[in-house]
């Protein structure tokens, strides 16, 4: 008899990881939720699962073949603490991970590319998913949506360049393909929405979309790190100052056909998101 395959899901309350929960358990699959909280989930078995504290390791490893990895936020060095569980992860039987990355971080890059790098030589079935920027990075809780709704800019030091960004339920739908699917990638999967957009072409978007004028502002890099150090550890205020300008200098100015492909059907695009967000908000009890 063939044991029920279980799915442990990492920040699962998250934006990826919620969402890859309710694809996973619409398709039937058996899930296991981590937070740090044991929220509960639909249809998943909530746990308590902290990255900075061992003790809540063992059970939510408990039976578990494979996991979904959505890295601790703002750790600048997430490998400290995310290899030895991984160690952990392989001993307690885990075959399959897949690891939530960036599309600006390559394996053995900073942050979580320690983690992409070191992947396969511990799991023989493996992806690292490598996004672009949210598109909920401007409709959701992030610093941009919230500079959005208080004052209408989104402020950045990208200049003109390009990102083409990306739809996180899209994310979620080719994290439960590697996840699941009976071949595993064994590889990097650059996520894209379906078109490159700058800065200024999501502020007119969203004024479009909204009624509401929003505009963007441009800053420097420094600019950008002092302002982003005062709400977050000094270290991933500059790694993140430092991706925007990367941005600006085009390194994110592209296009991948890898959500069709592996889902099947195209990315969402950002104006679709952005009227769904705004739909969703009129109808919201305030």
């Amino acid at each position: 008899m063939t044991a029920v395959r279980t799915t442990l899901v990492t920040g699962a309350t998250g934006t990826t990881g919620s969402r890859t929960v309710a694809g996973l358990t619409a398709a039937g699959h058996r899930v296991r939720a981590a937070s740090r909280r044991a929220a509960p989930v639909a249809g998943a078995e909530p746990v308590a699962f902290d990255w900075y504290d061992p003790a809540t390791h063992e059970a939510a490893l408990d039976g578990a073949d494979r996991v979904y990895l959505v890295p601790p936020v703002g750790d600048p060095d997430p490998a400290v603490v995310m290899l030895p569980f991984l160690h952990r992860a392989r001993a307690a039987g885990v075959q399959r991970a897949v690891l939530l990355s960036s599309s600006a971080v390559p394996a053995g890059g900073p942050a979580v590319g320690a983690v992409h790098e070191a992947l396969p030589g511990l799991f023989g079935q493996w992806a690292v998913l490598r996004p672009s920027w949210f598109m909920q990075n401007f409709t959701g809780d992030h610093v941009h949506a919230r500079s959005i709704r208080d004052e209408g800019v989104i402020r950045s030091a990208t200049g003109d360049g390009r990102v083409a960004f990306i739809d996180a339920d899209d994310i979620a739908a080719v994290a439960v393909r590697a996840l699941t699917d009976s071949r595993s990638p064994d590889t990097d999967l650059i996520l894209t929405g379906p078109e490159a957009l700058s800065y200024d072409d999501i502020a007119a978007t969203i004024t479009e979309v909204t009624g509401r004028r929003v505009v963007h502002q441009r800053l420097s890099c420094e600019e950008l790190r002092d302002r982003l150090a005062a709400g977050m550890p000094a270290e991933f205020a500059a790694i993140l100052a430092g991706l925007d300008r990367e941005i600006a200098a085009g390194a994110e100015d592209r296009v991948t056909d890898t959500v069709h492909r592996l889902t099947g059907r195209p990315p969402r695009t950002f104006r679709a998101h952005a009227e769904q967000a705004h739909a969703e908000r009129r109808t919201s009890p305030s």
